[in-house]
């Protein structure tokens, strides 16, 4: 574990000495997490990548990928492409990136089965916004919208988010 790693503690993320409340999954934290099943799967996973959305936040570090309206993201585990950024058109399930609602108006993508994805392991397990205090994610772990950026503007391309069991 290093300074620039982001820890899921009872109390909320630690990182660079700070606290931030947080929701995990409503499935709790996992450590054979299995695709919908809601969980926040056990491990070390590193930050692979920032999103944004430019027509609404600037990009928060210089190597933020910005969110366009064909991005997407593979959640279909018989998809070649599953667990992986695509672009509409795209037939097989999916979730859209660029949202009407601000959840993935900033978006920390980790590795989690990623690149080489596992069928039905689990896709998608994002650092993103909450909908409110307390509210659980389908996996992902979320923020207040203000500490999420404080977050991303504080990261380390080589950054990991450690979730304990």
């Amino acid at each position: 574990m290093t300074p620039d790693d982001l820890v899921l503690t009872p109390r909320g993320l630690r990182f660079r000495g700070q606290y931030f409340p947080c929701s995990i999954g409503r499935g709790g934290i996992l450590t054979d997490k299995r695709e919908g099943d809601g969980a926040t799967p056990v491990g070390r996973h590193q930050i692979v990548g920032v999103y944004f959305r430019p027509d609404r936040i600037p990009a928060p570090v210089p190597w933020a990928t910005p969110i366009g309206p064909n991005d997407l993201w593979s959640d279909d585990p018989a998809a070649p492409e599953y667990n992986h950024h695509v672009r509409a058109p795209y037939a097989p399930s999916h979730e859209a990136l660029r949202r009407s609602d601000p959840l993935y108006d900033l978006v920390l993508i980790t590795d989690w089965n990623w690149p080489d994805a596992t069928p039905g392991k689990g896709s998608a397990i994002f650092l993103h916004q909450w909908r409110r205090p307390g509210y659980p994610t389908e996996g992902c772990v979320a923020f207040r919208r203000d500490h999420l950026f404080w977050i991303a503007r504080n990261l380390l391309p080589d950054s990991h988010l450690i979730v304990r069991g």
